[in-house]
């Protein structure tokens, strides 16, 4: 198997200076001072003029600057703080916080016209027996009785069956748990929705890597939690890190991709996961293990969740590594939690859906499963293995049965007008803003492999990637020359 290729070293950068922001604050009939500062801080944050770890004025510089009291600016930065804008970091200062906007939607296509080649994107690859096995699936299914699968609307948690057979996958991914334990979701997303909703209130300190799924950025919005990324390296979230960060109190929980991060690609290493399960055990701290690549490794790794047994909740899918349109996933909660996971369930969309978690099962059964999940290791090594070709050392993060890889920015290139140049050639790709949780990230950009794509069709878009890196860019783009 090829080694990872050049593994990214990610650590922690000093505290920056604060960034020179002066805001013009019109008076406004009927409007508090604080309101109208708040107001001030999220225009400013809405039009990029405080960006994504910008590290805001102290209160008392602001006063001074502005001629209001310490309380005032307090107040609009706490008010600001609570609706996710920005986020304070003891001893360190308040710092802008990454937020998922319609900038970074329009990064990641939610379509791909055909003159475009789509690499913004992490999808399973899909072939032709993907094609087949899903005419097939659905040829037996209306050729027999539907009412066990079409017709209840409980158990909430999933049909008796399919919490059943899920327990076997899970097996194969180093769980064992009760089907009581295991709720049936739409997708992995909707997994880490619901955990984080049985223990997370507004307020609470969640940590993650500092590159991290923009989800799991997107949940901190909606939930109101103050997300904080942690140093990686080429295993991930460093334990010291963690220690500190646990240790400095207020942490409740930890939501970490183990295996084939999103977006760098990086594997935790068994050694590496038990100090992390020790560490949170230790200070009480849940851990959300989202593990919807952990299919594709077929190195025995221990789960995190196995470790601990009142605080891990387990994520997986079938989205990423058996179809892309099978949004079935596993949820397992510890045991003290499965009535409140599945009320959660109740009311945020009932159930998961029990037409597709019917595929799901049948193919675990009779074997398509397993048989859908080699053709993406097979796939994914050979398209790793044409990334690694054409790109070379432009490639800081990867892995031979990642769907990604991570590139790293020449430095006479900004990320924007990189993807901006890109986008121009009909080739979208990712920078790094939708996954920054916290600092010391490097940079970079992500390019997806996945999806329905030929050899030929991905050499092209990635020699394109290529063509663009070797370019200097215009002066309007053009960054530091050294």
């Amino acid at each position: 198997m090829r080694r990872q290729a050049n593994p990214i070293t990610l650590t922690p950068v000093p505290a920056t200076r604060p960034v020179a922001w002066r805001p013009n604050l019109a008076k406004q009939k009927g409007k508090t001072k604080h309101a109208a500062l708040t107001e001030r801080i999220i225009a400013d944050i809405d039009a990029g003029l405080l960006k994504p770890m910008d590290r805001m004025p102290t209160h008392r510089d602001l006063a001074r600057e502005l001629g209001l009291s310490v309380q005032t600016v307090s107040l609009s930065y706490k008010e600001a703080e609570r609706l996710g804008y920005l986020r304070g970091e003891i001893g360190r200062g308040t710092f802008v916080k990454a937020r998922v906007t319609d900038r970074a939607g329009r990064m990641m296509l939610d379509h791909s016209p055909n003159e475009v080649l789509d690499l913004s994107i992490v999808r399973g690859v899909y072939l032709d027996a993907h094609e087949a096995a899903s005419r097939e699936i659905f040829r037996e299914m209306s050729e027999g009785s539907v009412a066990d699968f079409m017709r209840p609307c409980r158990p909430i948690a999933g049909l008796d069956r399919h919490r059943e057979v899920a327990r076997i996958w899970l097996r194969t991914l180093s769980v064992s748990a009760g089907a009581e334990r295991v709720l049936m979701t739409n997708g992995a997303a909707h997994g880490i929705f619901l955990a984080l909703s049985c223990i997370i209130r507004a307020g609470d300190v969640v940590l993650s890597e500092n590159l991290t799924d923009h989800g799991t950025i997107g949940l901190s919005n909606i939930l109101g939690f103050s997300l904080k990324g942690l140093p990686t390296d080429s295993e991930g979230i460093l334990p010291d890190a963690l220690e500190a960060a646990c240790a400095s109190g207020g942490v409740r929980a930890l939501v970490l991709i183990p295996t084939l991060n999103n977006p760098t690609g990086h594997v935790m290493g068994a050694e590496r996961r038990r100090k992390i399960a020790a560490i949170a055990e230790r200070h009480g701290v849940f851990v959300i293990e989202d593990e919807v690549y952990r299919p594709l490794i077929e190195e025995d790794l221990p789960s995190i969740t196995e470790m601990l047994p009142d605080l891990g909740f387990f994520v997986t899918s079938f989205t990423k590594v058996v179809l892309t349109g099978l949004r079935v996933g596993y949820l397992v909660v510890p045991p003290t939690y499965s009535i409140r996971a599945a009320s959660i369930l109740r009311v945020s969309s009932w159930s998961g859906t029990y037409l597709t978690g019917e595929i799901a099962t049948r193919w675990i059964e009779n074997g398509t499963a397993r048989r859908l999940l080699e053709l993406q290791r097979d796939e994914a090594r050979t398209r790793q293995d044409i990334a690694a070709g054409i790109l070379g050392e432009h490639i800081c993060s990867s892995h031979p049965l990642s769907l990604c890889a991570w590139l790293k920015v020449p430095e006479y290139w900004t990320e924007d007008g990189l993807v901006r140049s890109l986008a121009m050639q009909n080739v979208a790709v990712t920078p790094s803003d939708p996954f920054i949780a916290g600092p010391g990230h490097g940079g970079g950009i992500r390019i997806c492999l996945g999806g329905r794509m030929s050899h030929a069709t991905l050499t092209k878009a990635l020699t394109t990637v290529r063509q663009a890196f070797e370019q200097l860019p215009p002066v309007y783009d053009i960054g530091p020359m050294g």
